[in-house]
């Protein structure tokens, strides 16, 4: 039973377990941002030149797909909250294509990188923002795939409003990755 289904009481969306993954998931990340303000204290020079290589644009861009795609995850979740499932495919397949396109973009960025010898070891800068956005585009890819799955099951009318734990256990955990990006975009490609 979902937290807050008894009458009555509010509900949080999904299980509690996945709420417990989700916290240890943003400590995890708010450790490796604390450690890579750190490394960028410490050495402020080297951070300010590697972070002009990266391409703003991209990352602008990859922000917008993200966005777009955690709206149209929302818009899947609320179809559901309504029994409207016939939309709610459809939506979910959209949050799907908008994943595929991010792992794309990044792909086409780290190929920029790698083809002009950046690499996680050219120096701090881009050992962090290989690592963080790499875990992140990992995150990326898990919820793209736990998407695929939903919109499978959803085409099939599996879920509906009194059987959505999975689904939003699912966009919970999405909304966690699009709110990462929108630390990780200013923390790498903005700070000045």
């Amino acid at each position: 039973m979902a937290v807050g289904d008894r009458p009555g009481t509010s509900r949080l969306p999904g299980l509690e377990g996945v709420w417990v993954f989700i916290g240890a998931d943003a400590v995890v990340f708010a450790l490796l941002f604390g450690s890579f303000m750190n490394d960028r204290r410490a050495a402020p020079e080297v951070f300010a030149v590697s972070h002009q290589a990266l391409n703003v644009d991209l990352g602008g861009l990859d922000t917008l797909i993200l966005l777009t795609s955690s709206w149209l995850v929302a818009l899947a979740m609320r179809a559901l909250a309504r029994d409207e499932l016939d939309r709610v495919p459809r939506f979910l397949l959209g949050g799907v294509l908008t994943g595929l396109l991010f792992v794309g973009s990044k792909s086409v960025e780290y190929t920029e990188k790698l083809s002009v010898g950046i690499t996680p070891v050219s120096d701090g800068f881009f050992m962090w923002y290989f690592v963080l956005t790499g875990i992140h585009l990992l995150h990326v890819l898990a919820g793209t795939v736990l998407l695929g799955m939903l919109w499978t099951r959803a085409r099939r009318r599996r879920y509906t409003s009194t059987d959505r734990a999975t689904p939003e256990c699912v966009a919970s955990f999405w909304h966690l990755v699009d709110l990462l990006w929108i630390v990780l975009f200013p923390l790498l490609y903005l700070q000045r």
